[in-house]
């Protein structure tokens, strides 16, 4: 079984432009991403997807300046984009990763490669709330195709794999019980916002010397923080259309 990643990642953001390479610890945000995401295990190969505008040649830019393999397609289409990156490859799985997750958790998203492996479903649902920025997806190549060739909304192209959760029946699927310690859905790990650059910081700062640190322990740093944790508790996601 062959399984990749391909993180979409992009400087435009209407209310963080430039977020994916805003410093973090001693690195920045992108780095974080792609490093944990190559820390996921059974994973054949790990990419940056970007746009093919001019702003996104900061992250081609660095993605060739750290030796991070580099993908450039359409920037609305962000489907279409995923697709076309993937097919090379000839995955029989593809993994989703958005480069504002920078403690994406690397064990979650291993027990799912091998949770797929043993299943072989078109898609792995995760059961449990969580804190949005930790979570991955999983879906099979012939998944992404359909909903590549079937998903003609807006909606369906901007969000990856948002067809196959309107229209649950026409895939296969298994369930994977989150872990109950990290059932903290109040809690918010994601970068959109500058209350939530704020927080991540304080997290790069607190582990800065652990660029892998379990995404178990950043949840435990927060409860015990609560401080830090309603920097950015009253950020609402923007929903969508």
């Amino acid at each position: 079984m062959k399984t990749i990643i391909i993180i979409q990642a992009r400087m435009g953001s209407s209310r963080l432009p430039g977020k994916v390479l805003m410093p973090l610890g001693e690195t920045v945000v992108l780095n974080y991403v792609v490093k944990r995401c190559r820390q996921v295990l059974g994973v054949a190969e790990v990419i940056v997807a970007t746009s093919t505008l001019l702003q996104d040649n900061a992250i081609a830019d660095w993605c060739r300046q750290n030796g991070v393999t580099c993908f450039r397609g359409s920037e609305d289409d962000v489907l279409s984009r995923y697709y076309t990156c993937a097919v090379p490859y000839n995955p029989d799985y593809v993994i989703r990763v958005t480069s504002d997750c920078p403690f994406v958790d690397y064990e979650m998203a291993s027990d799912l490669v091998k949770m797929m492996d043993q299943e072989q479903v078109d898609i792995i649902d995760v059961e449990g709330e969580i804190p949005r920025g930790l979570v991955v997806e999983i879906v099979s190549f012939a998944a992404l195709e359909r909903m590549y060739q079937v998903g003609i909304e807006p909606r369906h192209r901007e969000h990856v794999t948002y067809y196959a959760y309107e229209h649950r029946e026409q895939f296969t699927r298994k369930t994977y019980k989150m872990n109950p310690t990290l059932c903290q859905p109040q809690l918010r790990i994601t970068l959109d916002t500058e209350e939530d650059y704020a927080l991540c910081e304080k997290i790069g700062e607190h582990f800065r010397d652990d660029l892998f640190v379990a995404s178990e322990k950043v949840v435990e740093f927060l409860l015990k923080n609560p401080d830090i944790a309603v920097i950015n508790a009253h950020i609402e996601q923007k929903p969508v259309v």
